[in-house]
């Protein structure tokens, strides 16, 4: 992601980060309210809860999964610790894997989700069903509802469970604020079992959910009130769970970024019921399209994919393009009146996987979906989808290729992001600056005396200075830079070998800074620049 500044608009902001080099389903026809279904923040920028939205019309368009108990909107109450107050054709579907890329996860969870827009953009309505094999014994199953987090919340989203069930028994969710806003459903869901289940024992949990989407939400989760097109990134129950771990419960913190930590999971469905008309983007590979049989007037669009660790997709009345490049085939979706064509963005995203792929290595994802939105506040990466801003990718040459490496960093390799941002932001930072032609200006940034020598800091840290500037500062720029100096410390050929073999080693996992330092350990000037910076301890 590229960060952004609340307190300046777009344009000024991507001018200023691309100097940083830092990064970011239904009825009826789809019409663009004129107002947001959120108050606006106060002065101090606290979080106001939304007023309620008029409820779509008619059933759901998202089949109810889970048999006595599993769903409905009249399925279990939810317990609040904090109350509220207000197609191609069905081939192989990922990347072909290189020689040494270590496999997904082979006990990894199976996911299938609906999403249910409707004409009406400012909710959303969907069924998640979850197949899961803990690897130690657990009495409830943990997920995250990251639209609750701060930065998006103050925007006017909120993402509440209204009914779950574990092997087809009904159970009652408890919901902590763990970092939401006062007002709003809490980020931690967390899903009792009757009887705990054993390391190695299968378990399903069958959620729905509705969805309340703000308006020009510069982040991952929103609507456009120009066009009524829809964004929706990590907008359902996300599983928390980290083999060898357990539960990752940490606090949602009040910064723009990613604070997501997923492990890998095999997407068997991804439903959008959508508009007929509208064009939709989602994850992994296009299965097809059919009319719904549920909602007239309404086509469900499914996608699905081998092995991804966050799901994202877009609704809108979009100008769309495909192109193969080199085996992966990108769509493109940009506004009616977007600033560049879909073709300009595509020949953008092409260039950035042939310059990052040379090295990397191979695209970790056969199919790149692409979305633009004048909301989205510069870029926002998933893995095999990307979020845009409506702007020029050749006027800001830098935010392209960021997003693109993330799919390297992040997507393919992951990493708790709240607490080593550094392991996905600053490698994004620096594969950016490696094939832009900007590395030599990277290397001599010198950071701001509060975050000097402090890339390993968690993104609570960096939250605590009240000044997102520094976590651009401190993570990013400093970040690519001490990769770069560690690069020209090692010889450029060595370490492009030596991190080609941690992304292998450590490919569809989430890795630690210990797992990057083991990476490099034969070269002991490289490692000391990563001490010195650090990135990992001294």
């Amino acid at each position: 992601m590229r960060p952004v500044a609340r307190t300046v608009v777009l344009a000024v902001v991507l001018t200023v980060m691309a100097g940083l080099g830092a990064c970011t389903p239904s009825a009826g026809d789809l019409t663009a309210p004129t107002a947001r279904p959120g108050d606006t923040p106060t002065a101090g920028g606290e979080a106001v809860p939304p007023h309620s939205p008029p409820p779509p019309r008619g059933p759901s368009g998202c089949a109810v999964t889970g048999g006595p108990g599993g769903g409905g909107d009249a399925g279990s109450k939810v317990s609040y610790v904090q109350p509220l107050t207000a197609a191609r054709g069905l081939g192989r579907d990922t990347a072909p894997r290189p020689d040494g890329r270590a496999a997904p996860w082979k006990d990894r969870p199976t996911v299938s989700l609906c999403f249910d827009v409707r004409s009406d953009p400012r909710v959303v309505r969907g069924s998640e069903q979850v197949t899961f094999t803990p690897d130690r014994r657990t009495c409830e199953i943990v997920f995250r509802a990251w639209p609750n987090k701060p930065e998006t919340a103050r925007a006017g989203n909120q993402l509440e469970v209204t009914s779950a069930a574990v092997d087809g028994r009904r159970q009652i969710p408890k919901v902590e604020a763990a970092g939401a806003p006062p007002g709003w459903p809490g980020t931690l869901v967390k899903v009792p079992v009757s009887r705990c289940v054993a390391a190695g024992r299968t378990v399903q949990v069958d959620l729905t959910f509705t969805l309340t989407v703000g308006a020009n939400t510069p982040e991952r989760v929103g609507y456009s009130s120009r066009d009524g097109s829809v964004w929706l990134g990590t907008a359902y129950p996300l599983l928390a769970w980290q083999r060898g771990k357990g539960w990752v419960t940490d606090p949602a913190v009040d910064l723009f970024g990613e604070t997501v930590t997923s492990e890998e999971f095999r997407l068997r469905r991804l439903d959008v019921v959508a508009p007929a008309g509208e064009q939709v983007l989602g994850t992994g590979q296009a299965a097809g399209s059919m009319p719904s049989t549920k909602v007239r007037g309404s086509v469900v669009h499914r996608f699905r994919a081998d092995s991804v660790r966050d799901v994202s997709l877009t609704v809108g009345r979009l100008r769309t393009v495909s192109r193969d490049v080199d085996g992966v085939r990108v769509h493109v979706g940009v506004p009616e009146d977007s600033v560049a064509s879909a073709g300009e963005w595509a020949d953008s995203t092409a260039a950035a996987i042939r310059a990052l792929s040379s090295y990397l290595g191979p695209f970790p994802y056969r199919d790149l979906w692409v979305t633009v939105a004048d909301g989205v506040g510069s870029g926002i990466e998933f893995p095999g989808a990307i979020q845009f801003s409506d702007v020029s990718p050749t006027r800001f040459p830098a935010l392209v290729p960021h997003e693109v490496a993330h799919m390297w960093f992040y997507g393919l390799v992951g990493n708790d992001q709240a607490r080593d941002p550094w392991l996905d932001e600053a490698l994004a930072e620096y594969a950016e600056t490696l094939v832009d032609g900007t590395a030599a200006r990277s290397i001599r940034f010198q950071a701001p005396a509060r975050v000097r020598d402090r890339v390993g800091e968690s993104m609570a840290w960096y939250a605590s200075l009240r000044n997102p500037d520094l976590y651009a500062a401190g993570v990013y720029r400093q970040g690519g830079a001490m990769l770069h100096r560690a690069r020209k410390a090692a010889g450029p050929a060595t370490f492009d070998r030596l991190l080609r073999g941690y992304l292998n080693a450590n490919a569809h996992r989430i890795a630690t800074p210990r797992d990057f330092a083991r990476a490099f350990a034969s070269r002991p000037k490289a490692i000391a620049i990563l001490r010195e910076y650090g990135a990992i301890p001294r």
